[in-house]
Order: structure tokens, then sequence, then C-alpha cells
């Protein structure tokens, strides 16, 4: 767990809610709309590295940069 105590407090601010309505909810009034897509292509490159797909193409799909899928890479690397 991290000794950061707001990063703590997200993270079970997070872990209580319990439906995917509410989810959704928390993250657009914690979130810019462009942070929560932001969030949400990452996890479509984690996924998308996970089964493979070249990196090129992860970029060409979700409309990102090379290196924004490059720095996800890395991070699952780091992460394994």
């Amino acid at each position: 767990m991290t000794d950061d105590p707001y990063k703590t407090e997200l993270i079970h601010h997070l872990l209580a809610i319990d439906t995917a309505d509410a989810m959704d909810s928390a993250l657009e009034n914690l979130l810019t709309p462009a942070e929560y897509q932001e969030i949400s292509k990452r996890l479509q490159i984690f996924k998308l590295l996970n089964e493979g797909v070249a990196h090129r193409k992860i970029a060409e799909l979700l409309g990102v940069g090379i290196a924004t899928v490059s720095r996800g890479s890395r991070a699952l690397r780091d992460t394994h």
C-alpha cells in the first residue's frame, strides 16, 4: 500500500463503491471528461498489449501516440 495518505483515501473511497453505475458516477465526479477518457484508453492499451497486439496497431486503433503505447508497455513490464 502507498504511504501517501491522499492516495490511500482515494483507494478506500473507490473500494467502497459497489456497483458499476456508482463507480461510473464517482469517476465522472472525480475526473474531467478528458482524464476519464485517457484512463479508459490506458486500460485498453494494457488489454491489447496482453493480447499481443503490435504497438503501432494499438496506437492506430485507440488514436493515441506510439509513445503512449510504449509507456503502457513499460508500465506492464514493471508490474510483472
